[in-house]
C-alpha cells in the first residue's frame, strides 16, 4: 500500500489491544484503503481488527431520507464485515467521546480513520487526538490521488488542479488488493449484534422527508448501478449529460457520498471498457476525478466553504457592488421549498429534488442562480440553497454540494462574464437559454406535482 495515502495524526505508544478502524466517510468493506491499512497494521502486530462506526442522533440537519439510506447501507457493511472475521461495532452518540472511550477501553494498538475535509470531521479528529495516547493515522480512501498529495493550497479552478492530478494519477490508480478474512478473532466483539431498530428510534431527525424508492442503498446496489451506466448510458454521456430529459447520468453520487462505492472502483471499471469512445470516457472521468477532487481540495483549504466569505475576491466584489439592485421578486424560504414560484422550470427542479432526492446537475445551476435573483442578498441565497439541497438531496452535506452552490451563486472555480444586474459578472442563466438547450416543457411535465 502506498504510504503517501496515509498521514500520521498522533505519534503515540501502541497499546496491547486490537487495531480499530474508525469508519465514517467510507462506509464499505471492499475497495477501502483505510480498512486495508488498518488490517495491515493488525496483521503485522498479530492483533484483532475492529470497525467502529459512531452515529450522531442528528447531523447537520440531515433528515430521515439520508439516515435511512446510510443505515441500510451500513447493515450490508456490517454483514460483510462479520463475514470477513472483523467485528462491526455501532455506537450512538458523540463521535469523539465514543471513539476515545472505546479505544481506551480496548487499549487499542492504534486507531485508523478516514479523511474528510469538512470542518466538523476535522474537529472530531482533533478532539480524539487530544484524548488518546496511542497512534492515530488518517487515510484518504475517498480520492484517487490523496488530497494532500495533489496540492498544498486551494486551487483556483479545474484548469489549475487538472494537470496536478493527471501527473499523479498513474501512481495511485492501481487495482485494489483483496481484504483478507482476519485470522485474529475478538470473542467478546465477534458476536455483538447492532440494534438497528433501536438506533432508528433514537434518532432526532425530521421523519417527514421520506426515503426514495427508486434508489437502493449499499455496495451491491451501487455495483449494479455502475454496471447499468456502463452498459447503457456512458456512450451517450459526452453529448447528452447537460440534457435533464436524457437518461445518461450515472446516479452514483449518493453511493460516493456515503462511501458505499469507491470512486476509484468506478474509474477502474470505466477504463476497462474498450467498447466506449474516448470522448465519452474522458467526459465522465472529468467529473468523477477532476471536479470531485477539486471540491475536496476547496473544502480542505477554505474553512468558509459554505458561506459568502468562501467566494473568490472578484466574485465577492462584484456581488457587493450589486447588493442594492432591485430584485424582480422576493420569495420566502417556505415558498421556495414548496416550489411555489412563478417559474415553472424552477419549480420542476425543486420538485425533482423533493421527489427523487436528486436534481440534474444542469438544473441545479439554474436552480441556485435563480435563488440569488429572488432573495435579498448573496448570503441569504447561499444559506437557503444549501438548506434546501441538504434537506432533500441524498448527497447533501458534501464538498460537491457546497462547491456546486458557490459556483452557481458566486463564481467559485469560474471566471467573470458580461456585467448584469444582481449578478454583476457572475455567470448568468436564463429560462430562454434553457429552452435553447433542451425540451423545457418535457422536463416541467415530468416533475409537475401530479407526477410525484
Amino acid at each position: 500500500m502506498d504510504p503517501r495515502r496515509i498521514q500520521t495524526l498522533h505519534n503515540g505508544f501502541p497499546g496491547t489491544g486490537p487495531v480499530i478502524y474508525w469508519m465514517s466517510r467510507d462506509q464499505r468493506i471492499q475497495d477501502n484503503w483505510a480498512l486495508l491499512y488498518a488490517q495491515k497494521r493488525a496483521l503485522e502486530a498479530g492483533r484483532g481488527l475492529v470497525i467502529l462506526f459512531t452515529l450522531q442522533p442528528e447531523f447537520l440537519q440531515a433528515t430521515w431520507r439520508q439516515y435511512h439510506f446510510m443505515l441500510r447501507g451500513l447493515q450490508e457493511t456490517a454483514q460483510e464485515s462479520r463475514r470477513m472475521g472483523i467485528p462491526f461495532v455501532l455506537r450512538l452518540g458523540n463521535p469523539p467521546k465514543l471513539v476515545s472511550e472505546f479505544a481506551r477501553d480496548w487499549d487499542a494498538q492504534s486507531l485508523v480513520c478516514d479523511f474528510d475535509p469538512l470542518r466538523i470531521k476535522s474537529l472530531w479528529r482533533q478532539e480524539v487526538r487530544a484524548q488518546i495516547t496511542f497512534p492515530l493515522y488518517m487515510v484518504d480512501a475517498h480520492n484517487i490521488v490523496p488530497c494532500w498529495e495533489t496540492s498544498d493550497k486551494q486551487e483556483y479552478a479545474a484548469r489549475t488542479i487538472r494537470p496536478k492530478i493527471q501527473k499523479r494519477l498513474f501512481d495511485f490508480l492501481s487495482p485494489f488488493p483483496q481484504l483478507q478474512v482476519h485470522p485474529h478473532p475478538i470473542p467478546d466483539l465477534n458476536t455483538e449484534e447492532s440494534d438497528w431498530e433501536g438506533v432508528k428510534e433514537s434518532l432526532h431527525v425530521d421523519p417527514g422527508i421520506r426515503p426514495v424508492q427508486w434508489l437502493k442503498p449499499g455496495f451491491k446496489a451501487a455495483a449494479r448501478m455502475l454496471e447499468d451506466f456502463l452498459d447503457h448510458k456512458l456512450q451517450n454521456y459526452s453529448f447528452k449529460s447537460n440534457d435533464p430529459n436524457a437518461e445518461v447520468l450515472s446516479n452514483l453520487s449518493p453511493y460516493l457520498h456515503f462511501g458505499q462505492m469507491a470512486p476509484q472502483r468506478a474509474v477502474l471499471e470505466i477504463q476497462a471498457r474498450q467498447d466506449v469512445s474516448s470522448q465519452a470516457r474522458e467526459a465522465f472521468l472529468e467529473q468523477i476525478i477532476i471536479r470531485r477532487e477539486l471540491a475536496d481540495n476547496y473544502c480542505r483549504h477554505n474553512s468558509a466553504y459554505d458561506s459568502f466569505a468562501g467566494l473568490p475576491e472578484w466574485a465577492q466584489s462584484t456581488l457587493n457592488a450589486h447588493r442594492s439592485d432591485p430584485r424582480p421578486v422576493l420569495y420566502s424560504r417556505e415558498e421556495l421549498e414548496a416550489a411555489a414560484t412563478h417559474d415553472q422550470l424552477w419549480n420542476a427542479a425543486q420538485n425533482q429534488m423533493i421527489f427523487e432526492g436528486k436534481m440534474h446537475g444542469y438544473m441545479r445551476m439554474y436552480w441556485a442562480k435563480k435563488i440569488l435573483e429572488w432573495t435579498e442578498s448573496p448570503e441569504q441565497a447561499i444559506s437557503w440553497a444549501l438548506y434546501l439541497n441538504d434537506r432533500y438531496e441524498l448527497d447533501g452535506r458534501d464538498p460537491n454540494g457546497y462547491v456546486g452552490v458557490l459556483w452557481s451563486i458566486g463564481g467559485l472555480h469560474d471566471h467573470g462574464f458580461k456585467q448584469r444586474s444582481i449578478f454583476g459578472t457572475v455567470r448568468y442563466m436564463s429560462y430562454a437559454g434553457c429552452k435553447r438547450k433542451f425540451d423545457v416543457q418535457a422536463y416541467i411535465s415530468r416533475y409537475s406535482p401530479e407526477s410525484g
